[in-house]
């Protein structure tokens, strides 16, 4: 039997082109179908894991998908938002804790998610270093945050602006951060975490303005009227929230009116979350209660029927991949003719070439399997993180 596999193994190093084209076929016909489906396992382990801890979201009536992608992963927001009315409304109900969330901007391309104290506790997320939320224009920034852009507490980061030809639109914010949280896995990693009034305040719903008795440079001041001074256009609001003009940041507005994208719902237990549910259904506002979970399975169910057309081209690429194999088998049989007639000739027996051709196949399928087998374990080991990225490039 040792001379069949050194034969073999010859067989194979001579012609290690063929070999190592036939390797490839087998193992590109194996890898991908099973490495798409541990990847797909891993994605619907994720994103489900992450629905089943936001169990209820409020927002404005729309796509029920986006809102719900929105409220896990902090996707694009919705183009319907609610009033800040809503969240006093259900925190009054006393049938469970409202959580805002205003996710409409971003700093230096992550998610600055406005939102309550509350929401820490309910994700239980930790604090590694610093210190959490305390006054306007702090942020506590994910651990992707940190390492990605390399910044840590006593930083800054400005937020980005929705458009850079609107000069009378809102104007960047230089975040102060005053935490960086623990790693959690999650999409809360990648977002930088502002209070709810610093995210109207990006959104230039209040400001604040120079002293302009204290100014220095006479540019700004008009003039007097009635002993009152007159700023002229160089007087902008702050981009910057310090310990020093904090008195000076006001809102303008009922602030009930104020926008939020969506209202994370922590009820205590299913029958309140079931009576509030029914409160919203037999409304005809433009409001709407949506249960993420639900929401997902259904997306989820979607993507496995898509799924099902993958396995079927896998089971043919496969059935191509043998013909294949038994085709190059054949031309081997014919082209090898002279080399067997010589191994005949020499005692060989018929049994024998055939013995040396399976084995040369099966040697072929070992390594094709094993390096299958490797990559196949490189993907698993590393499938959350190819996962989270890939949803937080996504959403």
């Amino acid at each position: 039997m040792s001379g069949l596999l050194r034969l073999a193994w010859s067989y194979l190093l001579h012609y290690r082109v063929r070999s190592l084209i036939l390797l490839l076929c087998i193992f590109l016909t194996l890898v991908l179908p099973i490495s798409l489906a541990i990847l797909l396992s891993q994605f619907s382990r994720s994103i489900v894991s992450r629905a089943s801890e936001t169990p209820t979201v409020v927002g404005a009536r729309g796509s029920k998908l986006d809102l719900a992608l929105h409220s896990i992963y902090f996707s694009e927001a919705p183009e319907s938002t609610l009033p800040y009315s809503e969240v006093e409304k259900l925190q009054d109900s006393g049938l469970a804790t409202a959580i805002p969330i205003h996710g409409r901007f971003t700093a230096q391309g992550f998610p600055v998610v406005g939102t309550s104290l509350g929401y820490f506790s309910y994700r239980d997320l930790k604090i590694k270093t610093g210190n959490t939320l305390g006054i306007l224009g702090d942020c506590v920034i994910g651990s992707d945050v940190a390492a990605k852009l390399d910044v840590g507490v006593g930083g800054y980061l400005l937020t980005d602006r929705g458009n850079v030809l609107d000069l009378a639109g809102e104007y960047p914010l230089k975040l102060k951060i005053v935490g960086v949280l623990e790693s959690s896995a999650t999409a809360d990693d990648r977002a930088v975490f502002v209070d709810i009034k610093t995210a109207w305040v990006i959104e230039g719903l209040g400001h604040g303005h120079q002293d302009l008795a204290k100014a220095e440079d006479k540019d700004l001041l008009l003039g007097e009227d009635n002993g009152k001074l007159v700023a002229s256009g160089a007087v902008l609001p702050y981009t910057e929230i310090t310990e020093n003009n904090l008195g000076s940041f006001h809102f303008h507005g009922d602030i009930a009116e104020f926008p939020v994208s969506c209202i994370v719902v922590s009820a205590p237990d299913e029958k309140s979350a079931t009576i509030l549910e029914g409160r919203f259904r037999n409304t005809d506002g433009n409001v709407q209660m949506i249960r993420p979970p639900i929401v997902i399975e259904q997306l989820m169910g979607l993507v496995f029927q898509v799924k099902r057309f993958f396995d079927v081209n896998a089971l043919l690429v496969a059935l191509a991949t043998l013909l294949l194999l038994g085709l190059v088998v054949l031309l081997s049989v014919r082209l090898r003719e002279r080399e067997m007639q010589t191994m005949f000739r020499m005692g060989c027996r018929r049994g024998t070439m055939a013995w040396i051709q399976v084995t040369e196949l099966a040697f072929v399928f070992a390594a094709a399997l094993c390096l299958v087998a490797v990559a196949c374990w490189t993907v698993w080991y590393f499938a959350e993180e190819i996962v989270q990225r890939c949803i937080n490039g996504a959403f």
